[in-house]
């Protein structure tokens, strides 16, 4: 159980180390030769330039301009001087709905703290129960928390009333950034510039035709289904192991560069190399001459798999890009059933180009319910079986717990200062470890389920990372921490006092959870803005890959916003809050200081770093708003749990009605709002479209359109498509299926095959 003392040490580790990583950066950023690492996005909009001084070389390298560290706090106010408008021109309106998520978080536990400090810290404070209770372990810190409140005390009447003010205020808070949000999006789609995913959706599981090949019988489906609108469509490749092969052939690239520019730098001595994995064994030969025989053999393999796929029906997917002539049409076609029959012919909102992730798109369709069934599986056992290491991390938050697993250690352990540091740091820290190559486990997880999309990847892979922070890091915390804390107690009481135990020690956490906040939260936050990986990587690909200035722009890393993993991380924090806001609230200003800083670092790192992958929108604040949700109700079901261990039946049925209304409140705002972030209104792309064709009269959509969904690795050749025809000069009927269609508006006549 840590202590005021434990917890003032672990503050002070990680505020040193915030401070140690904010002067790096400071001073780091100041040189030029760090340039493209902390203003890469400049760099990349083509606005900045390497940093020139005339005089000694070192300046190219080294600031010598004392006066600028002098000032080297003003990263953070110019990280939040730019005005809101200007950062969605800037960044995409995902990462500016991003950095509204941290603001959120002040929004709504500013205000409770405030409230929370004036009216339950003292009643809990004053309660003075918890020197009454024998054989339980507890600290001064857990006076301020429920805990210390007698049983069937009057003073619950104030935590079931605050309870009903952070509701309500929550709720309030949620809706209006819901109604924000919702019309920024609309207003960024209105507004946005031409896109060929605005024009364009995805079909798959096209039915097979005896007659016709895939590309002929989705011409003919669309040209007699959306005559007025059908402008062309790609069909989709099974492109994956072409793929790999440009992937490899690019790997031994630069390490053909590598040894070339050693060889440069050495022209006396020939660089060797092993032909075994990564150079590190087999037959030693020369390393140039290796790496550019391994080329030439790769890519006579990719030119073969190239005409393979090209040439072999086998390779072409029943999956199709088909593109409109305005947006009206696409919105149409995407947000309808396109035949009775429910699964043919599923058409949905084509990503972006940069958006898709093309592995996927050769997954069969029927394949896909077989894959996400697995994957379910899958993730039950691994939340099941990863409480292990959570109840190791919890073992380790115990000074008595060490003892008892390892009593050789207990002298060390229980010295004043060696205490200290075990309970105020090693368990944020511990916790945090077993939780680094999880993100990776749920990525891969999310790809084998076979989403089309990165930005659907990292949403669904967000999904799986909140429910593991909920059951894993959240509840596994709570309920091993109380049985390692409380183990005497638990041994030798009877089994129907147990629930008051736990009801008793489950406020007690927040210690812990002060501990992990200040770990990740604080220090966590403040190395991101070092970027200590990139720094390193930069020079290393500057030293050895460089020649060209183009070398030097790919050599840079500027990193995007890992949503799949970031996002989850933030909900975490709002469920602490929330959980924490009625029973123990001195874990509010440590939960502030993490939206405040993380608000800060994360601005100016959309400004003048992060480059995303993706634009979706703002796709995925439902998402946000569901799972802050999802936090509220369990704070209200734990907060009723916990009152009825402390002989306060009378609060059941009252805190009872809160999730009621806080679900009630939920599907008001999904009516409300939600279709805003699935559909695409008619009337909106009306009007886009009345301007597109006011301001652009001359357009020549077809031309702009075709080579916009063309896998990656066919973009650098002669790739067959249809040529562009002229509609009004060419305008046949379509009579039957056999006639490919140019542009027809009459011959919107039924088909005797399935569904058209």
């Amino acid at each position: 159980m840590a202590s005021v003392q434990d917890i003032s040490v672990s503050a002070s580790i990680n505020l040193l180390s915030a401070l140690a990583f904010l002067l790096a950066f400071a001073f780091l950023r100041l040189q030029p030769f760090n340039d493209r690492v902390y203003f890469p996005k400049w760099y990349l909009k083509g606005i900045r330039a390497s940093p020139r001084s005339s005089g000694p070389a070192v300046r190219k390298f080294v600031n010598l301009d004392f006066r600028t560290y002098l000032k080297f706090w003003n990263w953070m106010p110019a990280a939040l001087r730019m005005p809101e408008p200007e950062l969605i021109d800037h960044a995409g309106l995902d990462s500016a709905v991003y950095i509204r998520i941290y603001l959120l978080g002040l929004k709504i536990f500013v205000p409770i703290a405030l409230l929370a400090f004036a009216v339950l810290v003292p009643v809990n404070w004053t309660g003075k129960t918890l020197v009454d209770i024998k054989d339980l372990t507890y600290s001064d810190i857990d006076k301020l928390s429920i805990s210390n409140v007698p049983s069937g005390s009057k003073r619950f009447w104030a935590h079931i009333v605050m309870a009903y003010v952070f509701t309500f205020w929550t709720c309030y808070v949620l809706y209006k950034e819901y109604k924000i949000i919702s019309t920024k999006r609309l207003h960024f789609l209105a507004s946005a510039n031409r896109r060929p995913d605005q024009y364009s959706v995805l079909v798959r599981n096209v039915p097979p035709d005896p007659d016709e090949s895939v590309s002929e019988h989705v011409e003919h489906f669309f040209c007699v289904n959306h005559p007025d609108h059908y402008l062309t469509h790609q069909i989709v490749y099974n492109a994956n192991k072409l793929a790999e092969l440009v992937e490899k052939k690019k790997s031994l690239h630069n390490w053909y560069t590598y040894y070339q520019t050693r060889h440069e730098r050495n022209p006396k001595n020939r660089p060797q190399t092993k032909t075994g994995f990564w150079g590190l064994w087999g037959k030693t030969v020369d390393a140039i001459n290796y790496y550019s025989e391994e080329i030439e053999k790769t890519s006579e393999e990719e030119a073969a798999e190239r005409e393979r796929v090209m040439s072999d029906p086998k390779s072409i997917m029943p999956a199709a890009f088909v593109s409109f002539k305005s947006r009206w049409g696409a919105a149409v076609c995407a947000q309808t059933q396109q035949t009775s029959n429910p699964t043919l012919w599923l058409t949905e909102w084509a990503p972006e180009p940069r958006d898709v992730y093309w592995d996927n798109l050769a997954i069969p369709f029927v394949e896909l319910n077989v894959r996400r069934l697995l994957m379910t599986v899958a993730l039950f056992f691994l939340t099941f079986f990863f409480m292990i290491p959570i109840a190791i991390v919890q073992s380790i938050a115990s000074i008595d717990g060490i003892g008892k697993v390892l009593p050789f250690l207990k002298p060390l352990i229980e010295a004043k200062g060696i205490k200290s540091i075990i309970q105020g740091f090693l368990p944020g820290i511990a916790l945090k470890i077993f939780l680094i190559l999880l993100p990776t486990i749920l990525m891969t997880m999310s790809k084998i389920e076979g989403s089309i999309s990165l930005s659907y990847l990292d949403r669904r892979s967000a999904s799986k990372y909140h429910l593991f922070i909920v059951v894993n890091v959240f509840f596994g915390s709570i309920i091993t921490g109380a049985a390692f804390q409380q183990l005497h107690k638990f041994a030798n009481q009877a089994p129907s006092e147990i629930p008051k135990t736990v009801g008793v020690a489950i406020p007690m956490k927040a210690t812990f959870f002060i501990t992990y906040i200040m770990v990740d939260g604080w220090a966590g936050i403040a190395a991101e803005i070092l970027r200590l990986v990139p720094l390193i990587m930069f020079h290393l690909k500057n030293t050895f890959l460089v020649k060209t200035e183009q070398d030097r722009k790919q050599a840079m890393d500027p990193g995007s916003i890992n949503f799949s993993v970031s996002e989850p991380r933030i909900q975490l924090y709002f469920l602490l809050g929330l959980v924490y806001a009625p029973v123990t609230p001195i874990l509010l200003p440590f939960i502030i200081v993490f939206f405040a800083f993380s608000f800060m670092i994360f601005r100016h790192q959309i400004i003048n770093v992060y480059d995303q992958k993706y634009e979706s929108g703002a796709k995925y604040w439902p998402d946000v708003h569901r799972r802050v949700i999802i936090g509220l109700i369990i704070s209200q079901i734990l907060l009723m749990g916990l009152l009825t261990t402390r002989d306060a039946p009378k609060a059941t049925p009252l805190i009872l009605i809160l999730p009621v209304l806080t679900i009630w409140f939920h599907r008001v705002c999904k009516g409300r709002f939600e279709s805003a972030f699935m559909k695409f209104p008619l009337q909106d792309a009306m009007v886009k479209d009345t301007l597109g064709r006011a301001t652009e009269p001359n357009l020549n959509l077809k031309t702009y359109l075709q080579d916009a969904y063309v896998h990656p690795v066919f973009k650098d050749i002669e790739f067959e498509r249809p040529p562009v025809i002229d509609e009004e000069e060419n305008n046949p009927l379509v009579s039957t299926k056999r006639n490919s269609c140019k542009g027809s508006k009459t011959g919107s006549i039924g088909s005797p095959d399935g569904g058209v």
